[in-house]
């Protein structure tokens, strides 16, 4: 499993722990990170899983992710907490989250799609699954956060899925976000209505959003690089589908690597050629049918696909739905 989490999640399950009557140091087996001022502190997301565990084998709660991220405010992002304080309407506020989540999030990064309807967040899995508690936590804490903001405790995404099994009782998440919530999809999915992203936030002042966007500018170019290899391999894919070879024996080639060194890196980071194959060709698929000169049936052929019942399939496989539906949401 691969990535960090910010040490505010950390310090976060402390306060509740502590707010549950536990001692957090004793349950969790450390103290809770010092807070250095720099907003950068992160801890492995393999030990932020480990400590919710640690949590949970405690408590014994039925949904302790939501719980835990329920309890997020603006001051738990520093930085990046009053930046988005400063925006103009949620909208822009999820677009700052979008362009620093490595600042608090660093695992599976975003993709944010425009419906015709509202918005979609969608993490996939291509840097591995941190399960179930880490996945809940992180999409509670989005909502709680959205509402925060809002100053509307009431509102609800319109579609909360999530990439992991189903727990034994589902009551818990369809209680605290207020919709229907899947389990076991392609991806983990938040969609929010036009009515909630364009809701105007409580103190928008653009000269302090500029400062405050330059210092989170500075923020993350002082993060450590993220491994080129996810880019490099993604990169070799898209040229292999333009020439008609994308296999894994192509791709190896290209990067001058044998088929099983290619093999063993995408084992080592937890992920497989499909996978990337897939992420790859779903990232190209979104792109070209936002163009309508496009038909499907030659997006299906730029993809590789035999037919275009088989990119079809696969597209639902990914998002849901149809392309041609993609496109009627999107209103392309």
């Amino acid at each position: 499993m691969q990535g960090q989490v910010s040490a505010t999640y950390v310090r976060l399950l402390h306060e509740y722990l502590a707010a549950r009557g536990r001692d957090a140091a004793a349950v969790l087996g450390e103290n809770a990170p010092l807070d250095d001022g720099s907003g950068l502190a992160r801890v492995p997301v393999a030990h932020w899983a480990a400590l919710l565990d640690r949590a949970d084998a405690v408590l014994d709660a039925p949904a302790l992710g939501l719980e835990v991220g329920a309890r997020i405010q603006p001051a738990h992002f520093g930085l990046l907490g009053y930046l988005t304080l400063c925006c103009a309407t949620l909208a822009e506020a999820l677009a700052r989250l979008a362009d620093y989540e490595r600042l608090v999030y660093d695992v599976n990064r975003v993709t944010v799609t425009m419906l015709a309807d509202g918005v979609q967040l969608e993490w996939g899995d291509e840097r591995g699954r941190p399960g179930q508690r880490v996945d809940e936590c992180a999409i509670a804490a989005l909502i709680a956060y959205a509402r925060n903001i809002t100053a509307q405790p009431d509102a609800s995404p319109t579609l909360v899925r999530f990439i992991n099994p189903s727990p034994r009782d589902v009551a818990p998440y369809r209680a605290f976000f207020g919709c229907e919530v899947g389990f076991d999809a392609p991806t983990t999915v938040v969609r929010l209505p036009l009515s909630l992203i364009a809701a105007k936030l409580r103190q928008p002042d653009p000269a302090l959003h500029a400062l405050l966007d330059a210092q989170a500018r500075a923020q993350l170019a002082r993060l450590p690089p993220v491994d080129d290899f996810e880019r490099r391999l993604r990169e070799t894919i898209a040229a292999g589908l333009r020439a008609g070879d994308a296999s894994l024996d192509a791709c190896a080639a290209r990067l001058h690597c044998s088929s099983r060194t290619l093999q063993r890196k995408l084992d080592a980071a937890g992920s497989s050629f499909q996978q990337a194959l897939d992420a790859t060709r779903r990232q190209l698929a979104e792109s070209w049918l936002a163009d309508p000169r496009l038909k499907l049936a030659e997006v299906a052929q730029l993809l590789g696909y035999t037919d275009q019942a088989a990119f079809t399939r696969a597209f639902q496989r990914w998002t849901g739905f149809a392309p041609g539906q993609w496109r009627r949401q999107s209103g392309i």
